[in-house]
């Protein structure tokens, strides 16, 4: 099972992206924050709803620096018609990469072995190749792309922020805490 802090580990897969299919490897992720979003299965019902929510955030992801990685267990030819066919999954532009095998699933602990499915996990990585955030759902609920984008934020801030953390429900440009002695029962 990955964890925070774990370094991601090697894949290779292919992926469709902008009306192409390319290769990816973990060295992709690497450089950049990334963002590697599993769902169960194309063609699906909650799937959509969460993809197409993040097609519609994804310029604010960009504007981060941030590429979404959709992953499933269904193949990069799947992912190409369902594309094709979904006015939702049509407005995604960001690569979805196909799992037929389940490697990358079972690399980042999401696999429901008895299924062959992988488990709703979001996984935000930083550009050292590094998990800092993990989110894992029940198959029946749904993400939220605004959220995540918050959490995003977040794990920026604190990374170029060293001695701050963010409190709960914080949003950019929110006050901050530096742990200290001082703090300490005072919050």
């Amino acid at each position: 099972m990955a964890s925070i802090n774990s370094e991601i580990k090697p894949f290779s897969a292919q992926a469709y992206h902008q009306g192409k299919f390319i290769h990816l490897t973990e060295a992709d992720l690497k450089g950049k924050w990334s963002v590697v979003f599993f769902y169960p299965a194309d063609f699906t019902f909650v799937c959509p709803t969460e993809l197409g929510d993040l097609a519609d955030n994804y310029a604010d992801f960009q504007k981060l620096g941030v590429e979404i990685y959709a992953v499933s267990t269904d193949t990069h030819f799947t992912h190409k018609a369902w594309h094709d066919s979904s006015e939702t999954i049509g407005k995604i532009q960001y690569p979805m990469i196909g799992d037929p095998t389940g490697a990358i699933t079972r690399n980042f602990g999401v696999m429901i072995e008895e299924a062959g499915l992988a488990d709703r996990g979001t996984f935000v990585i930083d550009p050292q190749g590094k998990i800092q955030i993990i989110e894992i759902n029940a198959g029946g609920i749904g993400r939220d792309a605004s959220e995540l984008l918050r959490k995003v934020k977040a794990a920026q801030y604190v990374a170029a922020h060293p001695g701050e953390v963010c409190p709960a429900k914080w949003k950019e440009g929110d006050a901050t805490l530096a742990p200290s002695l001082d703090l300490v029962g005072k919050i």
